[in-house]
């Protein structure tokens, strides 16, 4: 049995959950964080959006033998997600909001296209990045 580097086991479909799980994770990880700064993407939102992607990978490799291109999938999920952000992004008297809710959509979004292709560490590297600019490079709030 051959298996490929990118592989957690010799078998697909428990390599497949296994990175689907690997996804929710990760995307749960900063759903966390950004449910505990109470923005409006929080655990569900950017774990859906992080398994999702996962999935929409996962199947573009498997789902459709050699007749598939992959890179197609990933330019759909870049494309849908950048939708999706954008309806976070709203303009009111203080300015402009929602672009970091924006972003974190569209790097999770990110994040779960990499685990689904089987980029492991560069996934785990780019969650912690992204935990980084959240939590640690967070403006100071007005009534701290």
């Amino acid at each position: 049995m051959d298996i490929d580097i990118w592989q957690l086991t010799p078998w697909d479909e428990l390599d497949m959950v296994l990175r689907l799980v690997i996804a929710a994770l990760l995307g749960g990880i900063v759903g966390i964080e950004r449910e505990h700064a109470e923005k409006p993407a929080g655990l569900r939102t950017l774990l859906l959006v992080c398994t999702g992607s996962a999935l929409f990978t996962i199947a573009s490799i498997y789902g459709f033998g050699g007749a598939s291109d992959a890179a197609r999938v990933a330019a759909g999920i870049v494309a849908g997600i950048g939708f999706l952000g954008a309806g976070t992004i709203l303009r009111s008297e203080r300015g402009v909001v929602g672009i970091t809710t924006a972003a974190t959509i569209w790097t999770v979004a990110a994040i779960g296209l990499a685990v689904g292709a089987g980029l492991y560490l560069v996934a785990i590297v780019t969650t912690v990045i992204a935990l980084i600019a959240l939590r640690l490079l967070a403006p100071p709030r007005a009534n701290d």
